[in-house]
């Protein structure tokens, strides 16, 4: 099977064991690039699907807890080429499939067919570019669905309806329901208008769809396993990280597991 539908059969997985499905994100290498691949392994452990953030120097749909870790990152010289080295030396013992998280200048400077060769043979099985717009993504999507490999769309409350099919028509692997209007790892809760949004945005999707930002809490988790077929914990998770500690626990704890 093309890789980007590995993604969603992880989330189909979960939502029929009876469960939301869980995507970690991390900020790939941070806080200490020698730890990268034992903190990858715990998180996709207990994550169906994980998604690695590639460190970028103005990441400007994230929030301060993110920024930080990408900004620890780069000093730390942290490179989409480095990660791809880490990720072959660990080719095989990580079954969850992965996710790259990244802004369009480091994916640019790559290049794209050299991008998604690379990924492909790394195990990574799709991509969130944040700032593409949908209108000039067919470059990259064509490299990408060349190898198998799935650019996953973001839609957001604000999406209209026509172009929130156009979005969840193009999607692979899942669709990224943002359940706010502004960035990552606010503190304000999640929308008491979230139930409609997603439920909107499911019957629109023929994927799976998986709602992100503001979500800290197994409420939350729930409250979005209601509606949608996942949930993406970002900032809370990469808080756990830069305490020092296992992140498994944690995420246990959102999924009751």
């Amino acid at each position: 099977m093309p890789a980007h539908e590995r993604i969603t059969a992880a989330i189909a997985a979960a939502t029929e064991s009876g469960r939301p499905g869980l995507v970690p994100f991390i900020t790939a290498g941070y806080p200490e690039p020698a730890d990268f691949i034992a903190t990858l392994k715990a998180v996709a452990e207990v994550g169906d699907v994980v998604e690695l953030g590639i460190p970028f120097s103005d990441p400007m749909a994230d929030g301060m807890t993110i920024q930080r870790s990408s900004f620890v990152a780069l000093q730390k010289g942290v490179s989409l080429k480095w990660i791809f080295e880490q990720l072959d030396s660990a080719s095989g013992e990580i079954d969850a499939p992965l996710v790259m998280m990244s802004y369009l200048n480091p994916l640019l400077a790559f290049g794209y067919d050299e991008l998604a060769k690379r990924a492909h043979a790394a195990g990574v099985c799709g991509f969130i570019v944040p700032d593409l717009p949908f209108e000039e993504s067919d470059e990259i999507r064509t490299a990408l669905e060349a190898q198998g490999l799935g650019l996953i769309q973001l839609v957001t409350p604000a999406t209209p309806d026509e172009r929130l099919k156009v979005l969840c028509d193009a999607s692979r692997g899942f669709v990224y329901a943002v359940t706010i209007t502004g960035i990552t790892g606010g503190g304000t809760g999640l929308p008491s208008d979230l139930a409609n949004y997603l439920d909107k945005v499911a019957a629109t999707s023929g994927l799976p769809v998986c709602a992100g930002f503001g979500i800290r809490a197994p409420d939350d988790v729930a409250a979005v396993g209601r509606h949608a077929s996942g949930a993406i914990v970002g900032s809370a998770l990469v808080e756990v990280l830069e305490q020092g500690d296992d992140p498994r626990p944690f995420l246990r704890s959102l999924i009751g597991t």
